[in-house]
């Protein structure tokens, strides 16, 4: 399955924001998303616990945001969470023949307006938030807020549990590590653009996310100061190989999800490896997707192995499931 931006269109025609560094939709996620009647009663949209205009204006000082989103501004962008969360749910039905009740309750408790926000016009835009054709918008550096479709397949395809201590690499706008927070146990993500993960960093401990950890760096090498390793690894930006390092920080029985491709390419697909209790890797391929290139020591490595063989230390992907 190919997947490209808005109506399979080019990123340079998408409008506001095009996929610049990772940014990715799945096509036929916009056939499964559309809302179908009655299905906004599927899923319950009451106010996030402790969360409303107050609030937001809180946070927003908090991370030293500007803001001039009104009280009234604010209740109509809530007002569209109901169909939002009721896209996210038939989505994951569709994918997955059920929608995991705690990826759910996750899109739920994070307010995903706060997360409309360019980082480096310092301009917020909350008022697009939960637009009913979910897509791409530009944070500034480079980036982009994902769209929520696609956030909420990976969450899911990651199996995230109460128990999982979580990697992900590329924090962005902050949205995926906080719903991935509100399932795991901890929460590790890397950003290398600086300004962004300087900026980005900010914004948890206003939000009561207290268990989530970030860091500036390549994302290449992981997080070994983990000792124990992680449950789950999840990749933000297209790969030409699998960073060893991030195989090698993936505990025993752990998940790893990867987009993998040559950069600027549509020939580029989500991977799954996982590691088996004597310390196996196996793979295979998932969705088609889009993203712009990991950079760092990805780009200064010289490829390993073909575009369609990810090197996994000898295993090869099985047939896509």
């Amino acid at each position: 399955m190919v997947v490209y931006n808005n109506a399979g269109r080019p990123a340079s025609e998408m409008s506001p924001a095009p996929m610049h560094r990772r940014s990715f939709m799945l096509s036929s996620l916009a056939t499964a998303g559309s809302l179908l009647p009655g299905m906004a009663a599927a899923v319950p949209a009451p106010p996030a616990k402790g969360w409303g205009y107050d609030s937001y204006l809180a946070a927003m000082k908090a991370c030293d945001r500007p803001t001039t989103l009104t009280r009234e501004q604010f209740d109509v962008v809530r007002g569209r969470r109901r169909g939002a969360l009721a896209t996210i749910e038939s989505v994951l039905k569709a994918h997955f023949g059920e929608a995991d009740p705690n990826v759910l309750r996750a899109f739920d408790e994070v307010p995903r307006e706060f997360y409309h926000y360019d980082f480096a016009a310092r301009s917020a835009f909350a008022t697009v938030a939960y637009e009913q054709t979910s897509k791409p918008w530009r944070i500034g550096f480079g980036s982009a807020l994902s769209d929520y479709r696609g956030q909420a397949y990976m969450t899911q395809l990651c199996k995230p549990t109460a128990d999982s201590v979580a990697l992900e690499v590329g924090t962005g706008s902050g949205f995926q590590i906080s719903v991935l927070s509100r399932i795991v146990k901890k929460a590790c993500s890397i950003e290398i653009v600086e300004p962004l993960g300087k900026e980005v960093g900010r914004i948890f401990a206003p939000l009561g996310y207290d268990n989530v950890q970030t860091r500036i760096g390549d994302g290449f090498f992981g997080w070994p100061e983990e000792t124990g390793g992680f449950d789950l690894i999840m990749v933000t930006c297209a790969a030409q190989f699998v960073p060893p390092p991030l195989l090698a920080q993936l505990k025993p029985g752990g998940r790893m999800v990867i987009p993998m491709g040559q950069p600027f390419k549509r020939e580029q697909f989500l991977y799954v490896f996982t590691k088996d209790e004597d310390g196996k890797v196996h793979s295979r391929k998932d969705v088609g997707v889009y993203f712009v290139p990991m950079t760092g020591k990805m780009m200064a490595d010289k490829k390993p192995a073909a575009a369609d063989k990810p090197a996994t230390g000898g295993e090869k992907p099985s047939a896509p499931q």
